[in-house]
């Protein structure tokens, strides 16, 4: 039942790139994987692109994602395609039995199920895991993404990216003074519980390495958005504070900000001293270095408007991004601002593999380089239901049973608008 997801055979050069180059680290990890929207789809493609075979079983209407445009690839949006490559899709009706006992016979031999109901959900089902999975399935991994867990003050209710941005403090800190609490322009929260959620994931099988016992996951946005208040907590913790909102300053550093040349914006961090005196020599400001009201990070925060002011002097008038490509080859920590088009084309990204394209599908490759299993593309994200009687038959229904459940609406291959 361990059945790898195919990798797409070769086929012209300037249509295949970032391509897994082997099974996969994870080859023969059986995913069920019952996610919708952002998190859960985000955290099983990372499982898949290392080789885990995931099977995404999706509700009558589909991935309400699918929808999330334009722009469409046929019927379906950007937003889908983004989080849903290498995986094979079901259409199944959950809420009746039927639908219920074909997810259990796909459960048959899984190593993780990841789901994103509301907590109860699954439970109001008889599929939950204390009560119905683990005696069943002992070695299951079960992990579930919810948005403010089952318990506490706001258990059970449901959680949106942005809302959880709001709630968690990280607006606050985003933006300036005069724009006031203001959202990330990427789903960080979605994607970080996402990112937790594998690494949980590779926990939870690690040990089972030594117990042989599966277990639950109880993953929220809510908790995985307060885990990216860095720095902004620990200085709260230590200094009574409320963290405000600074723009492109770090709260910490200086200088840490962006600045304008003749060419383009770049972005300074000098992390310490002497990565700062370093900068004013190849500047040609030695002095600023010698400067009292600069000598030390505490004293350049404390005088952060003047030095602003002294940089911006000397910068107004440079080539960015002559500037920022000798710095970095000095070891400084300086870098042209790029448009979303402008990184994914530049010669880096294409050297380190981060596009992948394979028949017409071109998505962002994966960060994650291992040396012996590399990961990587294998499948275009699948259509609606798109391997239902694939995944059916491997999972010992035979043609007549198919054709039953798809009769009887219990198996869904159009999706319900």
């Amino acid at each position: 039942m361990n059945d790898a997801a195919t990798p797409i055979g070769k086929g012209p050069a300037s249509k295949e790139r970032g391509l897994a180059a082997s099974a996969g680290a994870l080859a023969g990890l059986k995913v069920i994987d019952l996610t919708r929207v952002l998190g859960g789809p985000y955290c099983t493609m990372i499982l898949s692109d290392h080789g885990a075979n995931v099977i995404k079983v999706e509700p009558p209407q589909g991935d309400e994602v699918r929808d999330w445009g334009p722009p469409f690839d046929g019927d379906d949006a950007s937003y889908f395609i983004g989080v849903n490559r290498n995986k094979r899709s079901i259409g199944l009706d959950l809420s009746r039995p039927e639908g219920r006992a074909v997810l259990l016979r796909l459960l048959d031999g899984a190593d993780v199920l990841v789901e994103n109901f509301k907590p109860g959900g699954m439970e109001k089902w008889g599929l939950g895991y204390e009560k119905d999975l683990a005696p069943r399935f002992p070695r299951l991994i079960h992990c579930r993404v919810s948005g403010f867990g089952g318990h506490g003050p706001l258990g059970g209710l449901p959680g949106y990216d942005a809302i959880l941005q709001a709630m968690t403090g990280l607006m606050s800190i985003n933006g300036d003074a005069s724009l006031g609490p203001t959202r990330m322009g990427t789903p960080v929260v979605d994607l970080a519980t996402g990112l937790y959620s594998a690494i949980g994931i590779l926990m939870a099988l690690h040990e089972r390495e030594h117990s042989g016992k599966g277990q639950y996951l109880d993953m929220t946005l809510h908790d995985c958005g307060m885990a990216l208040l860095h720095p902004q907590a620990a200085n709260y913790f230590l200094n009574g504070k409320r963290p405000r909102a600074t723009g492109n300053p770090h709260p910490n550093l200086a200088p840490y900000e962006k600045y304008k040349t003749a060419t383009c914006e770049i972005f300074i961090a000098a992390g310490n001293n002497g990565q700062f005196r370093k900068l004013c020599d190849a500047l040609g400001v030695g002095d600023l270095a010698a400067d009292p009201r600069f000598a030390t990070n505490a004293k350049r925060l404390e005088n952060r408007p003047a030095l602003i002011e002294a940089l911006a002097a000397v910068l107004a008038g440079t080539d960015g991004y002559e500037l920022s490509l000798r710095l970095l080859h000095m070891g400084l920590p300086v870098g042209p601002v790029q448009a979303v088009d402008e990184a994914l084309a530049a010669p880096h990204t294409e050297a380190r593999a981060m596009i992948a394209e394979l028949d017409g599908y071109r998505g962002l490759g994966t960060p994650i380089k291992l040396s012996r299993t590399p990961g990587g593309a294998r499948r275009k994200p699948p259509r609606f239901a798109a391997d239902s009687h694939d995944v059916l038959a491997a999972h010992g229904f035979d043609a007549e049973a198919i054709a039953a459940l798809e009769k009887d609406g219990v198996l869904v291959t159009v999706r319900r608008r």
